[in-house]
């Protein structure tokens, strides 16, 4: 004679009977409902593991576990909700413990969709079957807990857009001569990756743009340890959301030597043509410095 099935089992047979191809058979997106049920008897440590959401209910032991999967129609495609459901011996006098998820669902979301459930089983008769009631249950109210999700995903990726701020500096001394001071300051600008120019002579002039942080390092070693004739007239901030690179006025760090004015000694105390400089700020679109650097609106003689 065989044994006798738990209430667990009958209950749950009694809810809807299904092939035994139906029952072997995994849950698939766009077949409506399926469910498994395996009489798998689980230590207490693991079904406490397996068990992230738990009715208010009295300690159960060991019962029949069913995992049932339903379709979902979305707008956008067909998402799967999986409804894990672990009967008790009891059941259906003792309510069942319930856990719906889907990897489309946030943890806000799936959070808010179990409590909704809990809330539908908690107001059912007691000792009503509600296994297949939860399933359908599942597949009418899943919708608006995963299209919450969509757009709280949507507004994550717009606020993770990385902005980046290219920083132009535009520096200006008495004179620039020294040739150990212009080796400084073009492997400074070379090793911090800044695109600009050095203009040489009297007076001399400095532009470095590129990443901020790269600017004021330059700025700081090339005043180190006692440059005192030197100051930063000017600076721009330009925010992007692609590369600085697409910034830049220039396109390396070039030097710049124009025709020279006067030769008094040894000093070699001679003067840039600042025409030929107005010329070439023109050129990349900062003709508008030269009164910032010089206090006078340049203008180019006519030829």
């Amino acid at each position: 004679m065989r044994a006798p099935l738990p209430p667990a089992a009958r209950a749950a047979a009694a809810e809807g009977p299904r092939s035994g191809a139906e029952a072997a058979a995994p849950a698939t997106p766009g077949r409506g409902l399926c469910a498994a049920a395996s009489p798998q008897r689980l230590p207490p440590g693991r079904r406490r593991r397996e068990e992230p959401y738990r009715l208010a209910s009295p300690p159960l032991r060991p019962g029949w576990r069913l995992s049932s999967a339903a379709a979902v129609e979305s707008p956008a495609a067909q998402v799967k909700v999986e409804l894990q459901v672990l009967l008790p011996h009891m059941y259906p006098h003792v309510a069942p413990q319930l856990f719906a998820r889907s990897h489309a669902l946030h943890r806000q979301q799936q959070l808010q969709l179990n409590t909704s459930l809990a809330s539908h089983i908690s107001s059912l008769d007691s000792g009503e079957l509600c296994i297949c009631g939860a399933v359908q249950w599942v597949k009418d109210h899943s919708l608006p807990y995963l299209e919450n999700s969509k757009i709280s995903s949507e507004s994550a990726s717009k606020e993770v857009v990385v902005k980046e701020t290219l920083h132009r500096m535009w520096i200006y001394s008495h004179h620039i001569y020294r040739q150990e001071l212009r080796k400084k300051i073009f492997d400074c600008a070379r090793k911090l990756n800044l695109t600009g120019f050095c203009l040489t002579g009297k007076p001399g002039v400095i532009c470095v743009e590129g990443l901020r942080e790269n600017c004021e390092e330059f700025w700081r070693v090339i005043r180190y340890p006692n440059w005192k004739h030197i100051s930063c007239k000017h600076v721009e901030n330009i925010e992007t959301e692609g590369s600085v690179d697409n910034l830049r006025l220039f396109r390396a760090f070039e030097d710049l030597q124009f025709q020279a004015h006067g030769d008094y000694g040894l000093r070699n105390d001679y003067h840039m043509d600042l025409g030929q400089f107005l010329e070439f700020l023109k050129q990349h679109q900062s003709g508008h410095i030269f009164q910032i650097l010089f206090g006078v609106e340049g203008k180019l003689s006519d030829k």
